[in-house]
């Protein structure tokens, strides 16, 4: 066993014990999972994420660009997937502040490929979104 010489070294252990419970419960945060959002976008299978979707949601695609229910976000999105099918999705950034993110991604279609924009927060450990916008 390991005896400490001086008050020094005492508060330099302590110090040291400190950081790494810091580190370690810094490194414990956990980003949200995005991965049910992301294969509901590559699989164009808006239905999926049906229970993810807020109250009240902000949608744009193409042709539609209005605040309403979540499954009116689900009818807008799944009618855009029936005009431009999807043929993969692609996270380009995604970053996660306390109990919100979002989600950028680049959604090839048969169509063109457009730009994804989504904002959510988390609600006990749920993903909810309030807003997609594809351009």
């Amino acid at each position: 066993m390991y005896i400490l010489n001086s008050k020094k070294e005492e508060n330099a252990m302590k110090k040291l014990v400190f950081m790494l419970a810091l580190i370690l419960s810094a490194l414990s945060i956990q980003a949200a999972d995005i991965n049910g959002i992301s294969n509901a976008f590559k699989n164009g299978n808006a239905s999926s994420i049906a229970a993810n979707m807020d109250a009240e949601v902000d949608i744009a695609v193409p042709g539609t660009n209005k605040k309403g229910s979540g499954s009116d976000a689900v009818a807008a999105l799944n009618q855009f997937f029936q005009t431009n099918k999807p043929s993969g999705f692609t996270v380009a950034h995604h970053a996660d502040k306390n109990e919100s993110g979002f989600i950028v991604g680049k959604l090839p279609t048969s169509t063109k490929e457009f730009r994804v924009n989504i904002t959510y927060t988390v609600k006990d450990n749920k993903i909810l979104i309030q807003s997609i916008r594809i351009e």
